[in-house]
């Protein structure tokens, strides 16, 4: 029997609703929900493939248990047995630091993954902390922290509602939005465009979202922040800089006038390869506008200078009136955030509270740099143990870290691995326990991460869409288990990690003077929670204690669980609202334009003038109907333009000899890997891009499809030794290659060769 479901899509950021149709216990069919109260119909292709996603032949069932060196079924007993027997003793004779965790971007998908990978860092006290966002964001979380006081306090385009747009390395046509939720972004800037808007995109490819631009700037790759710096240089010396309503709420500009008064348009021009004059157009042209945002993604970010150019990002919408106003950049109020507090000086942020055992990384935002993991576990030092065991949940880095084959290897000599994990793939391959979460259609949902970036305040909620099936076991169940069995608690019933939770948390509410509970009881406050299962009364608690709340009752008309389940297509909370002051952290209370870590990191962006690189550099990609390394095991969301090519432009290309289809050879500091041309002025000259998340063609995996035309791993050319060093993250793009025809000299210029 036919029937019809509602689920928030968990396949990117965007977070659409959609309308599954359900077909005996199957989803057989996805379209967007017309009622969702964020996404009102919208659909991509990853989400009109949520069936084939869900029901991939591939996906494990049960998990298995390493014995004799080969990996078995098991049942969940003996699994989480095993977790306990493999990672307690390397806690016991070790300390916690020699035991890794490494988080991969699809926990931010999923509600067990926002949940419970908190407790268990928390639990096992271990500093050796790893995740995907030394892949890609962590720069924007630092600038963030260090000009607002608050990592997660990340300013978003005011997409519907701004009048000029400046997208710095981002391609929203095919990533659907990153660090900024919103559904059909390809609508919201062809919207902005048809009510008389700007749009400007400055990337060295002419992405789709490039052809859409009113101007695109085909940078040159990796010089962003010289280009920002450049900008905010010509807003101090026309007299342009207007801080608006900001003004009471900035700290330092004058000092951030002098630093910045080298990196004029002339002195930028050349590295970036772009003239003065353009320079100083885009700047006059950001502050001529009524109101304007600079938006800058991955392409800004995982580059040498990351946390400079999120920093620069920011400061160009402080300068011109538009951070923190309708139309311009503003602070997104999610209905699981904190309490508001009255605003004031906090605690601020701090970098480097640690450092990497090895390389001595500092840490930022309590993570290390995800590049150093190898090292981490294959390296001995003097100081401290080597990770000895790892848990990695939904993490795939032995193609999303640089130097794959190193980490590859350093896995195969851990005393002990469990991973969290719906396949068998290149990193799962080496755990002792895989530990399989269902399909998403068996799980529930809410975006507790993506909301906090969205472009409209809203909640959602959708429960699983079918029941789980016979020898399942929920996600949230596995890591409330893991938390158990990592931490010295296995055996235990796993519904008391959610009871811990709540009564921590209703603890320390009870306590906060602007807390709604102040000075309540907590268990009175817990027998009032709702929901049929730990994860949903952990919701209710924080939508009741959440800006939107009903405070246990103090706001009869405020957000439950029970108010959010009855309106199954969410709730509209409105447009975003400036909100300054009253959400920095910073020692001062204020917007701090000039951060000293950041004033030290200047000195290396001034030598990086008289930069000129030769040769060809390497960039990334985007696909959008692909998502890192996860999907490339369904056959709806691979073919046709999500291919595994190396693009180049047709004059590098006549230079070097290649020919469109041809096998290339492409070398860098970190290996070599051999991909099909692409010839196509879709790249600058000088530049040659491949998509990252291939290279699926380990033994030992279990995805079919995806080894059936693996790719290659783009990381796989990377050493892993290029970090932006503010934040640790990987630089991706702008690095140097050397490229020839299969069978030729490799060479990266018309004359040399190696």
């Amino acid at each position: 029997m036919s029937r019809t479901a509602l689920r928030i899509c968990p396949l990117c950021e965007a977070t659409c609703g959609l309308t599954l149709t359900i077909d005996d216990g199957r989803v057989t069919g996805a379209r967007g929900d017309r009622d969702d109260v964020f996404s009102k119909g919208f659909i991509c292709p990853k989400g009109a493939a949520f069936g084939a996603v869900d029901a991939d032949p591939d996906r494990l069932r049960t998990p298995l248990v390493r014995v004799d060196g080969e990996l078995r079924e098991a049942t969940w007993e003996e699994a989480f047995d095993a977790v306990a027997a493999g990672i307690r003793p390397v806690v016991e004779r070790h300390g916690p630091h020699a035991v890794g965790i490494v988080l991969g971007n699809p926990n931010v998908h999923t509600m067990a993954g926002a949940l419970y990978p908190p407790l268990l860092i928390a639990g096992l006290g271990t500093r050796s902390l790893f995740t995907a966002s030394t892949l890609d964001q962590m720069p924007k979380h630092v600038s963030s922290g260090l000009l607002f006081g608050d990592a997660g306090l990340i300013p978003v385009p005011d997409l519907d509602r701004t009048d000029h747009l400046l997208l710095i390395g981002a391609n929203p046509l095919e990533s659907n939005g990153s660090l900024c939720t919103a559904p059909d972004f390809p609508g919201r800037l062809k919207a902005l465009k048809a009510r008389g808007g700007t749009l400007t995109v400055v990337d060295p490819r002419r992405t789709r979202t490039a052809r859409l631009a009113d101007r695109h700037l085909a940078v040159r790759p990796g010089t962003d922040a010289l280009l920002l710096a450049a900008m905010a240089h010509t807003l101090f010396d026309e007299d342009l800089v207007d801080l608006g309503t900001c003004a009471p709420h900035v700290d330092g500009l004058a000092e951030l006038a002098a630093a910045l008064r080298d990196f004029t348009p002339e002195a930028v021009s050349a590295a970036c390869d772009v003239d003065a004059a353009t320079v100083r157009a885009l700047a006059r042209e950001l502050a001529a506008a009524p109101t304007a945002a600079v938006y800058g993604r991955i392409g800004s970010c995982t580059v040498p200078h990351g946390t400079l150019a999120s920093w620069l990002v920011d400061i160009l919408n402080v300068l011109t009136g538009n951070l923190d106003r309708p139309g311009g950049a503003l602070f997104p109020q999610a209905a699981t955030d904190r309490t508001p507090r009255p605003a004031g000086p906090g605690h601020g942020f701090a970098l480097g509270r640690w450092h990497s055992r090895v390389s001595r990384h500092p840490e930022a935002k309590g993570e290390l740099p995800m590049s150093a993991l190898a090292e981490e576990i294959d390296t001995p030092t003097d100081e401290g143990e080597p990770v000895r065991a790892l848990i990695a949940v939904a993490a795939n880095p032995v193609l999303s870290a640089p130097d794959g084959d190193r980490l590859d290897k350093a896995l195969g000599s851990l005393d002990f691995m469990v991973s969290v994990d719906p396949y068998l793939n290149e990193t799962s391959r080496h755990a002792d326990v895989v530990l399989p979460p269902p399909p998403p259609a068996q799980s529930p949902h809410h975006d507790f991460a993506f909301n906090t970036l969205a472009v409209r305040n809203q909640v959602r909620y959708t429960r699983p869409a079918v029941p789980l099936e016979p020898g399942r076991m929920a996600e949230t169940e596995i890591l409330a288990r893991l938390v158990l069995a990592a931490t010295g608690g296995h055996g235990a019933d796993p519904a008391v990690v959610d009871a811990l939770a709540v009564d921590r948390t209703l603890g320390r509410a009870v306590k906060d003077p602007h807390s709604p509970v102040r000075g309540r009881d907590p268990k009175e406050l817990a027998a009032h929670l709702t929901g049929g299962t730990g994860p949903e009364r952990r919701l209710d608690m924080m939508l009741r204690l959440g800006p939107y709340g009903d405070g246990f009752g103090a706001e009869p008309d405020g957000l439950t669980l029970e108010r959010l389940l009855a309106h199954p297509h969410g709730i509209d909370l409105g447009p975003l609202r400036p909100r300054l002051p009253q959400p920095l952290k910073t020692r001062s209370g204020k917007v701090e334009l000039l951060p000293d870590p950041i004033a030290a990191d200047l000195p290396r962006l001034r030598a990086a003038l008289d930069e000129r690189p030769g040769g060809l550099v390497l960039v990334g990609r985007r696909h959008l109907r692909s998502n890192n390394s996860w999907m490339h095991n369904v056959p709806a969301l691979t073919g046709g333009s999500n291919r595994c090519t190396l693009h180049l432009h047709p004059d590098d290309a006549a230079r070097l000899g290649v020919r469109d289809g041809q096998p290339v050879r492409v070398k860098a500091a970190g290996g070599e890997v051999t991909a099909p041309a692409e010839v196509t002025d879709a790249v600058r000259p000088g530049v040659v891009s491949l998509p990252h998340g291939w290279g699926h063609d380990r033994p030992g995996t279990r995805m079919r499809h995806a080894a059936a035309d693996p790719g290659v791993n783009v990381n796989q050319l990377l050493d892993g030794s290029l970090l932006d060093p503010l934040s640790g993250n990987a630089v991706l793009n702008g690095v140097p290659v050397e490229l020839a025809p299969l069978g030729a000299p490799v060479t990266g210029t018309a004359g040399a060769t190696t």
